[in-house]
């Protein structure tokens, strides 16, 4: 019986790595390709829910990810005319996630930790400046084509490589769904709101039918994101000017904190029409997007990397057949539609209501739920996507 070639991963990204370290773990040889000199490191993702925390544990990465970020114990939804709507406490969670909490950390950190961990390992090998051009299904393996001309064979191929997926048009999956015509701004800076925002959590929501916004906390920064009309030019939004006005939205009289970064971009909410066609898989940005409210795109990515390599490796190593890889998308593919497309348009729809009454619709029914424990801890089990996780695991 000839050898098992590796399980060839597009993108070394926190998805692609994830996926590596579960494979690995099962005795399953990979080769990462990055298009990139050197990991990443913009900011990108920076929301680890409860139960990702507890799947990063099993790797040996959690613990390093905390050191590194901030427990956010808490969330609110805020208004601008009404103060805090709602203050859901992730302490109720404690009986179902050993992480009761949101961690705050930017995804580059934990693309590091998970190399730290994977560098050394035998059958983990990472390739940098490797552009994916091309790959191929070849009925008994895999074929990647680079931009240089290199050919690479392999077991499967697995497209973690964003939302442009080269794996995902090579293999000419469809992406289905809509983009939103208003794109979002970014805007980060170490100003300390909680300075001059009385009892401000560190993940807050505010709803506001003109101009919605999110206040969250990293390591150094808060992060602001704001909705840009499509009417507004690209390139006044990245103008001081533009910045200014937005921060002053925040608080009445302040709009000169300091900009850090700065990021403007468009969103999308698509799903490919299949996250496995024959040996070819995708998992993350690569099979899914949605909008960043809620913070459910990383971290359904990195479900996706835990489910995949459960399913791949035993494929892998002869102990199952091929079929079971259709599992992987149903499960993942199906919560994806179900819960997270469902979940993130939810949330922006909620935020920016023009109708009073479902303005006030949405503030009773948010405020009614956190003062309810029961309530607020089925609300929490949602939004930090256990429900999610525990519904893909019912579909057989």
């Amino acid at each position: 019986m000839p050898k098992q070639k590796p399980v060839v991963i597009a993108g070394a990204g926190p998805v692609g790595l994830v996926a590596a370290a579960v494979l690995v773990d099962h005795n399953v040889p990979v080769l990462v390709l990055e298009a990139g000199p050197e990991l990443s490191g913009e900011m990108r993702g920076s929301t680890f829910h409860a139960p990702t925390l507890d799947l990063l544990d099993t790797l040996g990465a959690a613990k390093a990810m905390i050191a590194d970020g901030i427990v956010a114990p808490r969330m609110q939804y805020r208004s601008r005319d009404q103060g805090i709507i709602a203050d859901f406490d992730f302490g109720v969670l404690a009986d179902v996630t050993r992480h009761p909490f949101r961690l705050q950390c930017e995804q580059f950190k934990l693309t590091r930790i998970l190399h730290g961990l994977l560098r050394d390992r035998p059958g983990f090998a990472l390739r940098f400046g490797a552009r994916v051009a091309a790959c191929a299904d070849r009925g008994d393996d895999v074929e990647i084509t680079l931009e240089d001309g290199e050919r690479i064979e392999g077991s499967y191929v697995i497209g973690a490589d964003g939302a442009r997926s080269v794996i995902r048009k090579s293999a000419g999956i469809e992406f289905e769904g809509f983009t939103w015509p208003e794109r979002f701004l970014v805007l980060s800076t170490p100003f300390d709101f909680a300075e001059i925002i009385p009892d401000l959590a560190d993940v807050s929501y505010y709803a506001d039918p003109e101009e919605w916004f999110f206040l969250l906390r990293v390591p150094g920064v808060w992060r602001a994101m704001f909705p840009v009309p499509a009417e507004v030019a690209d390139e006044a939004t990245m103008t001081d000017d533009y910045a200014r006005a937005r921060y002053g939205r925040i608080v009445a009289g302040r709009d000169d904190y300091p900009i850090r970064h700065r990021t403007l971009y468009r969103v999308h909410q698509r799903v490919a029409r299949t996250f496995r066609q024959g040996r070819i898989l995708l998992a993350g940005d690569a099979a899914h997007i949605n909008n960043p409210l809620g913070g459910m795109g990383l971290n359904g990515g990195v479900h996706d990397a835990f489910n995949l390599g459960a399913r791949l490796a035993p494929v892998w190593h002869g102990e199952a057949p091929a079929d079971l890889l259709d599992l992987y998308d149903r499960q993942r593919r199906g919560v994806t539609v179900e819960h997270v497309q469902r979940q993130t348009i939810a949330n922006k729809q909620n935020l920016e209501a023009k109708d009073p009454e479902a303005q006030r619709a949405f503030r009773a029914r948010m405020a009614e739920t956190a003062a309810d424990p029961a309530k607020a801890h089925a609300y929490l089990l949602g939004v930090s996507m256990i429900n999610s996780l525990r519904r893909a695991a019912e579909i057989t």
